[in-house]
């Protein structure tokens, strides 16, 4: 048998042993370890996203609140937005996973004991595989299904928020503009819902501007939108050409709310607020006025839901790979943990790279993969080495 044919056959036994097994019939330590990974993932998870709910949730509640919406809503904007926010963590709490429980493990003479009955480093790499597998397939869910959906019902309440005059423009005490031209002010507001001393200044019509005056006035719910009824107050209109002061007092006047807000379009549909089935499902003639956007983007977008998911299973196994690596050092395994972190630096900037350009290019939609191929390259390669590493530079037993 020559050189390369052994060399062919080892790398063949590798790959059986990384994937030619039953999943149901897992070894106990491989049981083991994938509960630890699991158990570890779920607890870096849990922090990573409160680190990033909390400083999303701190803008969105001032901004909420300032304009006058309920807890509630403040509630269901968080919730909406939870599944992007998922979706970025979960390759950073992978890799974090992974690390630790590999450290802890080594740490504790775990992997050594393993390895000194004769398992590989590839055979090791079996829980971490089934780890990365489970993350990938959660990955999947997200960016494909949960956080287009998520989106979707995100715009659409901020489209209705952003209609609500109720919350928007009736505060007490302030100076509001509704639109360009119209300022409204309202003294006070009793404890029955009654408003007292408004003041409404019209600004818009180019023949007069009217200010409207009302010691008392009530919302009440019209055919057309929100209405807002006035009592004993006055209509003064100044005509523009001549200077001319009208004034009309009334006894009751209704007043249409909506007439004073800046007329808004509705909510457009794009690439990001659209599942994957509902893509492919689509005539790729009608992406592009459908979606207000490119074939490219398209396309891009569709690789990128597939292709994104398996770096945290490559995440996973750099973490893994990096510390079998170099010798047994008292100091800990630091140099092996900031060379993995290199490593995913790397591999994002490959991913924004690739991204970049099939954006540019519908034909370059493979770069899309490079980094997650990238990244399982590495890893396999950083096994290789462990596994064939020099006498000296094998970790003491």
């Amino acid at each position: 048998m020559t050189r390369y044919e052994f060399s062919r056959q080892g790398i063949s036994d590798r790959v059986t042993q990384l994937f030619v097994w039953d999943l149901p019939n897992l070894s106990r330590f491989d049981r083991y370890m994938l509960s630890q990974l699991l158990a570890v993932f779920g607890f870096f998870a849990l922090v990573l996203v409160s680190v990033y709910w909390v400083n999303r949730a701190v803008g969105l509640f001032d901004r909420l609140i300032g304009d006058g919406q309920s807890a509630l809503v403040f509630v269901e904007f968080s919730l909406l937005a939870l599944p992007k926010v998922i979706r970025l963590v979960l390759p950073i709490a992978a890799f974090g996973a992974a690390i630790y429980v590999t450290s802890r493990m080594m740490r504790e003479s775990e992997l050594v004991t393993m390895q000194a009955t004769g398992s590989s480093t590839f055979r090791l790499a079996r829980p971490v595989i089934v780890f990365g597998l489970i993350v990938t397939a959660l990955h999947l869910v997200l960016m494909n299904v949960l956080v287009p959906r998520s989106d979707a019902l995100l715009r659409e309440r901020e489209a209705q928020v952003s209609n609500d005059v109720t919350a928007r423009y009736l505060k007490v005490g302030e100076f509001m503009h509704p639109s360009q031209g119209v300022t409204l002010f309202i003294g006070e507001m009793s404890a029955d819902g009654q408003l007292r001393n408004v003041f409404l200044f019209d600004d818009r019509n180019a023949g007069s501007s009217s200010t409207y005056t009302a010691q008392r006035a009530l919302l009440a719910s019209g055919d057309a939108g929100p209405v807002l009824l006035m009592f004993d107050g006055m209509i003064q209109s100044v005509a523009r050409a001549d200077g001319r002061l009208s004034v009309t007092r009334y006894s009751d006047y209704s007043f249409n709310l909506l007439s004073l807000i800046e007329e808004r379009g509705g909510v457009i549909r794009t690439v990001e607020t659209t599942t994957t089935l509902e893509l492919l499902q689509m005539d790729p003639t009608t992406w592009g006025p459908e979606l207000s956007t490119y074939y490219e983007t398209v396309l891009q977008e569709l690789h990128s839901r597939l292709a994104q998911p398996f770096l945290s299973a490559a995440a996973a196994m750099i973490g893994f790979a990096a510390l079998q690596l170099g010798a047994f050092s008292r100091f800990g395994l630091m140099r092996q943990i900031l060379g993995a972190v290199l490593v995913l630096i790397l591999l994002q900037l490959l991913n924004t790279t690739g991204a970049s350009l099939a954006v540019r290019n519908a034909a370059a939609w493979p770069a899309n993969y490079a980094a997650p191929i990238a990244g399982f390259a590495i890893a396999m390669a950083m096994l290789h080495l462990s596994q064939y590493a020099p006498p000296w530079r094998r970790r003491a037993t």
